[in-house]
C-alpha cells in the first residue's frame, strides 16, 4: 500500500509537470502507430534533432522570460538578423566562419541590451517593446541582405548544425563514442538524482519510495540509451545536439541554483514582494533580455547553418513555436512558474506533432490548426489547475 500511495503522490504532487510527460508519451505512441513506426526510425530521430534544435534553443531563453512575467515576440526576427549578419561577414566579405559566429552573437547581445533597456529602465511593457522589435529587426534584416538571400556558407559553418561526431572510438555498425557520451550522461543524471533525493530526506521532505526511485532511473536510462542506440546506428552524435545539451545543463543550473534564477522566479511570482526583498528588478529584467538575445543568436547561427543560407524571411513564426513550447511544457501565463526541462518537453511535443503530421502528408494549414488547439488546451489546463489548487486550499 505504501508503494501505491507513493506512486499516486508522484503523479498528483505537481499535476502540471507530471501531466506533460504523460501527454508526451501518448503523443509519441499515437504518431508512431499512425506512421507505422517511421517516426521512431533511426533516420527520422536524427532528422528531428537537426530540424527542431533551434526552436528548443529559443525555448530555453523564452521560458526564462515567461517565468519573469514577460513575453518576447521578436525572437524570430532576431534569428533572421543574426543569420544575416553572419552571412554578410562570411559569404559577402569572405571572412573566416568563426568571425561570422562572433558577429552573430555580438548582434544578438546588442539586440537583447536594446530591448532590455526599454523594458527594464524605461518601463515599457515587454509585449510592446518586442512587438516593435519584431518589425524593427525584420526591417534591418532586409537592409542587411538587400532583400536577397545569401548562400552558401562554408562547410565549417554548416557543420555547426549538420555535422556529426562519429568514429572516434570505433564500432561495428554503430558509433561507440555516441553510446559512451550518453552513458556518461545517464550516470551523471542518476548521481544527481540520488544527491537530490538524499538532500530532500535530510530536510524531511517527501520523496519516492526506494523501489519507485530506482524504477524511475531504470526507465529513464533505458529510454535515453535506446535513443542513443538509434543515433549511433545511423550517423552518430549530431554536433547541434551537443550544443543543445550543454545549454540545457547550464540553464538548468542557472534557473535552479543561482541567485539570478531565484530572482527571476521571485519577480514573476510576486513583483511587489521581490522589490521589498531587495531584488534589483531592473537589472534582472535587463539581463533576462540580454540572455534572450544571446540564445536567439545561437538559434540564428544553427538555423542559417542548417539551411546554408541567410534569407529575409528566415525565422518566421519561430517566436510562436518557442512560446507554445514553454506553455505546453508547464510555464504559467502569469509568470513565476516553469522549468527549462518542461520547455524542452513542450518543444519536443511540438516537434513530434509537426514531424508526425509531415510524415503522414497532412497539409500545412491543418498542422497549424492542430498546433493552435494544443496550445489552447495547454493554457486551459494551466488555468484549471490553478483553480483546483485554490479550491484545495
Amino acid at each position: 500500500m505504501t508503494g501505491i500511495a507513493n506512486l499516486k503522490e508522484l503523479f498528483t504532487r505537481n499535476l502540471r509537470q507530471s501531466g506533460i510527460y504523460i501527454a508526451f508519451v501518448l503523443i509519441v505512441v499515437l504518431f508512431s502507430v499512425l506512421t507505422n513506426g517511421l517516426l521512431l526510425s533511426s533516420r527520422n530521430l536524427t532528422t528531428l534533432v537537426l530540424q527542431f534544435s533551434y526552436i528548443l534553443i529559443l525555448a530555453i531563453g523564452m521560458v526564462i522570460i515567461i517565468i519573469g512575467g514577460h513575453i518576447d515576440l521578436s525572437v524570430g526576427s532576431v534569428v533572421a538578423l543574426t543569420g544575416a549578419v553572419a552571412a554578410v561577414a562570411v559569404i559577402r566579405n569572405g571572412l573566416p566562419w568563426w568571425v561570422g559566429v562572433l558577429a552573430a552573437i555580438g548582434t544578438g547581445l546588442l539586440v537583447g541590451a536594446w530591448q532590455g533597456f526599454w523594458v527594464a529602465y524605461v518601463g515599457i511593457p515587454a509585449f510592446i517593446v518586442t512587438l516593435a522589435g519584431m518589425l524593427l529587426f525584420r526591417g534591418l534584416t532586409l537592409e542587411v541582405l538587400n532583400n536577397v538571400s545569401l548562400s552558401p556558407f562554408p562547410s565549417e559553418y554548416t557543420g555547426i548544425a549538420t555535422g556529426f561526431l562519429n568514429g572516434l572510438l570505433g564500432g561495428y555498425g554503430y558509433d561507440t563514442f555516441t553510446l559512451v557520451v550518453f552513458g556518461i550522461g545517464v550516470l551523471g543524471f542518476a548521481y544527481n538524482s540520488w544527491r537530490n533525493r538524499r538532500a530532500r530526506v535530510a530536510y524531511n521532505q517527501t520523496v519516492e519510495a526506494p523501489v519507485l526511485f530506482v524504477l524511475k532511473l531504470v526507465v529513464i536510462a533505458a529510454l535515453v540509451m535506446w535513443f542513443a542506440w538509434n543515433l549511433a546506428s545511423y550517423r552518430g552524435l549530431p554536433t547541434v545536439l551537443i550544443i543543445l545539451a550543454v545549454l540545457v545543463m547550464v540553464y538548468t543550473l542557472v534557473t535552479k541554483h543561482s541567485v539570478f534564477g531565484r530572482h527571476v522566479y521571485a519577480i514573476g511570482g510576486n513583483l511587489a514582494a521581490a522589490q521589498l526583498s531587495g531584488v534589483r528588478v531592473k537589472r534582472v529584467n535587463f539581463w533576462m533580455f540580454v540572455n534572450m538575445g544571446f540564445l536567439a543568436s545561437i538559434a540564428g547561427i544553427v538555423f542559417s547553418a542548417r539551411s546554408s543560407a541567410a534569407q529575409p524571411a528566415a525565422g518566421n513564426m519561430f517566436e510562436l513555436d518557442a512560446i507554445a513550447a514553454c506553455f505546453i511544457g508547464g510555464a504559467a501565463v502569469t509568470g513565476g512558474i516553469g522549468t527549462v526541462t518542461g520547455a524542452m518537453v513542450g518543444g519536443l511535443i511540438m516537434a513530434v506533432m509537426s514531424n508526425g503530421m509531415q510524415l503522414m502528408g497532412v497539409d500545412q494549414s491543418t498542422q497549424q490548426v492542430v498546433k493552435g488547439v494544443v496550445l489552447l488546451l495547454a493554457v486551459a489546463f494551466d488555468v484549471w489547475n490553478k483553480k483546483r489548487a485554490t479550491v484545495a486550499r
